[in-house]
């Protein structure tokens, strides 16, 4: 069973995501808060798998609510999913930042955002095609200076394979393909890959990659 956390401030939002989600057979919502301080301690309560957070809440928003449950060890096993009205860059490369795995915008089509938070609760990043795009242009043109983080020595050729591949948005059964290898070999790769960056989750290893330069916007690899 997955347990969802919803953080919105409009009563409606949470009713519909509610509905929705509590008709899946797999799925069941834990709890609802309205502020960013309710959905951190509501989060730190319930550990949920996945929080579905709004960015603009009343006192404490959803980016620094993201931030503080990331912060929280209890919290290691909780993925968020930032969504707001407000499709714009600057949100979306902030919420990654922060530590979210995924970002969607409140007219996602019912089916996709059930789909999203499976997807999140499984770990895995989510971002639109086209999200993912501009995240990564943006996190790119930021990172003017190309420092690469220490720990990247100690990935294998194979693992910076793999990490490459995941810069740019592939699944493992893509990823597989690609490389011609196992789907279990390659999710053995993307796991010492998460533990020996330090990274949360695939989102984080998207920005890692890019910001370390291993890929640009445009590149082939």
């Amino acid at each position: 069973m997955i347990d969802v956390l919803l953080a919105d401030d409009q009563a409606l939002v949470r009713g519909g995501f509610r509905a929705l989600l509590d008709a899946e057979d797999d799925v069941r919502v834990v709890g609802e808060a309205a502020t960013g301080d309710d959905a951190v301690a509501l989060a730190l309560q319930h550990l949920p798998d996945v929080v579905l957070m709004d960015v603009r809440m009343p006192g404490t928003d959803g980016l620094a609510a993201t931030r503080r449950i990331v912060a929280d060890p209890r919290a290691a096993g909780v993925h968020i999913v930032v969504v707001t009205t407000f499709e714009l860059d600057e949100y979306v490369a902030e919420a990654i930042r922060a530590g979210a795995s995924g970002f969607l915008v409140k007219d996602t089509e019912p089916a996709d955002l059930v789909r999203a938070v499976r997807v999140a609760a499984r770990g895995d990043a989510l971002l639109s095609p086209t999200v993912t795009r501009r995240l990564l242009a943006r996190v790119a043109l930021a990172t003017r200076d190309v420092v690469a983080p220490a720990a990247l020595a100690d990935l294998t050729p194979r693992e910076r394979e793999v990490l490459v591949e995941v810069a740019h948005g592939l699944s493992n059964d893509e990823i597989a393909r690609a490389l011609h290898l196992s789907e279990s070999t390659v999710k053995t790769h993307v796991s010492r890959v998460l533990t020996k960056l330090g990274a949360r989750d695939r989102a984080q290893l998207v920005v890692v990659a890019y910001e370390a330069g291993l890929v640009r916007p445009g590149w082939a690899g």
